[in-house]
């Protein structure tokens, strides 16, 4: 198998990736990237990497001789160094979402297909272990006909869009909560192998931080609701600025029987109609997979990055087209921004474009 050179962009959330690729045998760190001086020495100089190999210039670095870029960079960036690695004749693992805007993402389909290189979104959470688990008992039918899901992602992050020193914003401020919905809707569409047509949304407002009314990500909640193609029903529901603990829920109802985790840490539960409730089977919500090598809990998130990045690399090799490709990965990011447009206009039903 090829060694593959890998450029890294973005080293606030990159560093982790630093650590997952470093670990891969057939992977070589060939170039890191970041305007923060800082990160690109102490990443360059944990991983030994030569100056020749640190760039501070996204123009430069993509000029560097690299085969993949991970792009981790804010995502008001993504279409920009996406596109631009593309055209350089680079495969693109992107942090999750894709874009914030539709054109964008069309921007970003558009590039996939006219250069012909791999895109795949990285959007961790669907390689949870429990979620990788769940899909073998969705698959078997177990469940029947999925016909409503629910997911929730609340997540305080107020020290990252709001310098509480400075009285500045950082980029997440401008980011309305539910156009971060990958995380949820991501695993349960591909759960479900659904996707989504029609959306609508609503928020509760700036009650928490009314002294930021008009920053978006500051709004305390909100919800998106959703029909799917196949006439199911998804509820999704943000926030970013809580007085909760940072949590991650999935409750799925099929026509045969019922599959949810725990809202805090701890067990999932399994139900399956024409058994008792008592009969339910417990079993873990861990992100850890326990069979996975030592290496696999490198990069954070469990084990989830270490089978993400083995199946975006299989794409590469074998030019296939990987499992959250630009399409699917707009399908994930698309019915956010339309919730959120839908809140702003009092929740009405709106049409979600399918960009394949």
């Amino acid at each position: 198998m090829k060694k593959w050179k890998i450029g890294i962009v973005g080293l606030g959330r990159g560093k982790g990736f630093v650590n997952v690729f470093g670990a891969h045998p057939d992977v070589t760190i060939s170039a890191i990237c970041d305007i923060d001086a800082g990160k690109l020495s102490a990443v360059g100089d944990a991983f030994k990497l030569p100056d020749s190999a640190r760039y501070s210039n996204f123009d430069d670095f993509i000029n560097a001789g690299m085969d993949i870029v991970m792009v981790a960079t804010p995502i008001p960036l993504h279409t920009e160094h996406t596109i631009k690695a593309l055209e350089a004749g680079k495969h693109v693992l992107c942090e999750q979402t894709v874009a914030y805007t539709i054109d964008e993402c069309i921007r970003v389909v558009d590039t996939v297909k006219k250069t012909g290189k791999v895109y795949m979104m990285a959007e961790n959470y669907c390689y949870f272990h429990y979620v990788r688990e769940w899909k073998k008992i969705v698959d078997s039918g177990k469940l029947g006909e999925i016909v409503y899901a629910e997911g929730e992602y609340i997540h305080e992050i107020v020290d990252l869009l709001v310098d509480k020193k400075t009285g500045g914003y950082f980029w997440r401020h401008e980011r309305p909560p539910i156009w971060y919905c990958a995380h949820t809707l991501g695993p349960i569409l591909m759960l479900m192998n659904d996707r989504v047509v029609k959306g609508c949304g609503l928020t509760s407002g700036f009650k928490a931080f009314p002294e930021y009314s008009g920053h978006p990500g500051f709004l305390d909640f909100e919800v998106g609701l959703f029909k799917t193609e196949k006439g199911a029903v998804i509820k999704i529901l943000r926030s970013q600025v809580p007085a909760s603990p940072h949590f991650v829920w999935y409750s799925l109802y099929g026509t045969r029987g019922h599959l949810e985790n725990k809202r805090s840490r701890g067990e999932g539960f399994l139900y399956v109609k024409g058994t008792s409730p008592s009969d339910g089977e417990i079993f873990t919500s861990s992100v850890i997979d326990p069979n996975a090598p030592e290496d696999a809990k490198k990069g954070g998130h469990g084990t989830s990055e270490y089978y993400m990045i083995r199946d975006f690399l299989s794409a590469v090799e074998n030019n296939t087209r990987p499992p959250i490709d630009a399409v699917r990965a707009t399908e994930w990011t698309i019915p956010g921004i339309v919730a959120h447009e839908s809140a702003m206009k009092g929740g009405e039903w709106m049409d979600v474009p399918l960009l394949g």
